[in-house]
């Protein structure tokens, strides 16, 4: 069915009407909205699928509300069986790295359920643990840390909650779990693999000693790579550990030297937080040559468009013309990136970028 043009008249009465209400920022997107949802009226939207609408957009405004505080706060979302009990080895590993996260001005972001997301709560602390839990008919309601605190948002839609769990934070954690956390951890991998999502550090975090991401990684080594459904070095961007400590220092590490990165036009501008030295710029280009379509990796001063919008202009960046279907590969420049002597010490990334 062809899609319906709303009069003329009836998107002046929208924008009237936002006018009105006193929206102004954004008044353009907002009257999207408001316009989609008159189509989906027009369209004679079935009612079941009105409501699945109207629930996904009064769920998404109120976890947008619950995080608004704390833009200015790097993320982290831990991934886990709300099944594990507290006296499992995993349960104390979630304790220990939402506490260390913490400790280096992290906030962690949970589903707000027992078991492991109850572990990195009380890791975290009530005063930096967010939560968006799910409602179901069989599980416990969210768990006191987050819920006391006020800081939590109850989904219908797993599809909503897993979307609001990944798009806040610049980091992530997965203890070992069942299905959800499988679901979980291959949502984050094919959103990388696909550069569907900015890169961002991923932890596959088991207890000392446990062999359940070894146990994964060898069936990706044995089955998926063999078969060629996946690249040899997808799984790469993942670092599978049993160590709190290793966990942590991934996750803060990531964002040593890398701030942020956007395109403009086919040029990818990283904006980083040294200036690279001569011989840094050098060993990008003999290292990763293979990734740029033409000329060189160089520095540059924020491109025109980067001005217009104020983003991140006080930041030193390089650009290059970068192969657009290999932007799963992306990860390995910016390691490459955080390595170099020039590179400050690891610190919690900027909310801005």
């Amino acid at each position: 069915m062809p899609d319906r043009i709303l009069p003329p008249e009836v998107t002046e009465d929208i924008r009237a009407l936002l006018t009105d209400a006193g929206v102004t920022a954004n008044q353009d997107l907002v009257a999207r909205i408001l316009a989609t949802g008159v189509g989906l009226g027009l369209d004679g939207t079935d009612r079941l699928d009105l409501k699945i609408t109207s629930a996904a957009l009064t769920e998404m405004r109120a976890v947008f509300r619950l995080f608004a505080p704390y833009r200015d706060v790097p993320k982290v979302t831990i991934f886990g069986s709300a099944r594990t009990r507290p006296d499992d080895a995993l349960y104390r590993a979630a304790v220990d790295v939402a506490a260390a996260l913490a400790a280096r001005g992290w906030f962690v972001v949970t589903g707000a359920g027992p078991g492991i997301m109850q572990a990195a709560a009380e890791g975290a602390g009530p005063e930096r643990s967010l939560g968006v839990s799910i409602r179901l008919p069989f599980e416990e309601k969210p768990n006191a840390l987050v819920a006391e605190a006020g800081r939590v948002v109850a989904m219908k839609y797993f599809f909503t909650r897993k979307l609001m769990l990944v798009k806040e934070s610049r980091g992530f954690v997965c203890v070992p779990g069942g299905f959800g956390t499988l679901d979980e951890m291959f949502e984050l991998l094919t959103l990388q693999q696909t550069g569907k999502a900015d890169p961002t550090p991923i932890v596959l975090l088991d207890a000392p000693g446990g062999t359940f991401w070894a146990a994964f990684r060898r069936y990706v080594d044995d089955h998926l790579i063999p078969a060629g459904v996946i690249s040899p070095d997808d799984l790469d961007r993942a670092l599978v550990t049993d160590s709190v400590t290793a966990a942590a220092d991934e996750i803060t590490g990531f964002w040593r030297n890398y701030d942020s990165l956007r395109w403009v036009g086919k040029r990818l501008v990283l904006r980083l937080r040294a200036e690279p030295t001569d011989a840094e710029l050098e060993s990008l280009n003999e290292r990763f040559a293979h990734l740029v379509t033409k000329g060189r990796i160089e520095r540059t001063g924020p491109l025109k468009p980067e001005v217009a919008d104020d983003d991140r202009i006080d930041l030193p960046r390089i650009v290059m013309y970068y192969d657009q279907s290999r932007v799963g590969e992306l990860f390995h420049l910016i390691r490459a990136i955080n390595e170099f002597g020039s590179a400050p010490p690891a610190s919690p990334p900027d909310p801005h970028a």
